[in-house]
């Protein structure tokens, strides 16, 4: 509220969660790299072992339950549009890396469990 009251004319004030920690992103990465090296993916009717970034953009669409998003490509063909992480407060974050957990159970993958750094 404070805030509220020291705004000068003009300004903007904004209320959001917090920014995901570092803490959140350094575990991210362990868990896609994990994923790309020992489950193979469908891509294009061929089983075939995603990038890490290929597996962000395929949790995190499902994770938004995002299933639509597909442009036309420039030189024909049908492209897939990702789901960017960036904008993740630090709570839709945390719930990212569990959802990442559960979907990579549910697969049969057991995941490598990320320590904070400092612990």
């Amino acid at each position: 509220m404070r805030a509220l009251e020291q705004a000068e004319d003009g300004q903007v004030v904004t209320i959001q969660d917090p920014t995901r920690s570092l803490d959140q992103n350094a575990a991210l990465w362990p868990l896609l790299f994990h994923l790309s090296k020992v489950k193979p993916w469908p891509v294009n009717g061929a089983m075939v072992n995603m990038t890490p970034d290929d597996w962000k953009n395929l949790l995190s669409a499902a994770f938004r339950r995002e299933t639509g998003r597909i442009a036309q490509g420039l030189d024909g063909g049908m492209v897939l549009l990702g789901v960017s992480t960036r904008a993740m407060g630090k709570r839709e974050f945390s719930d990212f890396l569990e959802f990442i957990h559960a979907s990579a159970a549910q697969l049969g993958v057991e995941l490598p469990r990320i320590e904070p750094e400092g612990k």
